[in-house]
């Protein structure tokens, strides 16, 4: 967990605040309750406003609770979006809420499909986006979002092999 979204230039934070993951590597071997003191006593939290410190203590016990490899997962793709610039940061963000917005069987068309397009050469990729079975497949709303995703999927961690995601190189 860092202390307070208090972002320099660039999106980046001043030099006393820690990664999530290097966070987690000084306090994960300590039991809940120790950890949340931790967070607790971490430079400015005091500072954030009450409902910003319960969302971190939740997220806290969120990644307690998480398998040890989805925990490693969520901090690998925290950190790949640590590294994104603020406006490459909201071009994610707003490809996510755009794939939110849809209902959740068409969600998971959308999310397979990119999942599919993002191992493809472009080349194979703008001939799947231009074929008339893709376009009859999905609405423009969803061909809207795929394109959004795509545009961002460089920034986005990339994907195992085991089809979960490891932090972009």
């Amino acid at each position: 967990m860092h202390a307070p979204p208090n972002q320099g230039r660039q999106g980046q934070r001043p030099q006393h605040q820690e990664h999530l993951d290097q966070w987690m590597n000084r306090h994960g071997n300590m039991p809940l309750a120790q950890q949340q003191r931790a967070l607790e006593n971490e430079p400015g939290f005091r500072q954030l406003p009450p409902q910003t410190q319960q969302q971190l203590r939740n997220r806290l016990t969120q990644l307690n609770d998480m398998p040890p490899a989805q925990r490693q997962r969520l901090i690998e793709r925290n950190e790949a979006i640590e590294r994104l610039t603020p406006q490459q940061r909201q071009q994610v963000r707003g490809a996510m809420q755009q794939l939110g917005t849809l209902p959740a069987d068409r969600r998971r068309m959308v999310a397979r499909a990119f999942r599919d397009l993002r191992e493809m050469d472009p080349s194979q990729r703008q001939a799947i986006l231009s074929s008339d079975r893709f376009r009859s497949q999905f609405s423009p709303q969803e061909r809207g979002t795929l394109s959004q995703l795509l545009d961002v999927e460089p920034l986005l961690p990339a994907p195992h092999s085991d089809g979960t995601s490891q932090p972009a190189r």
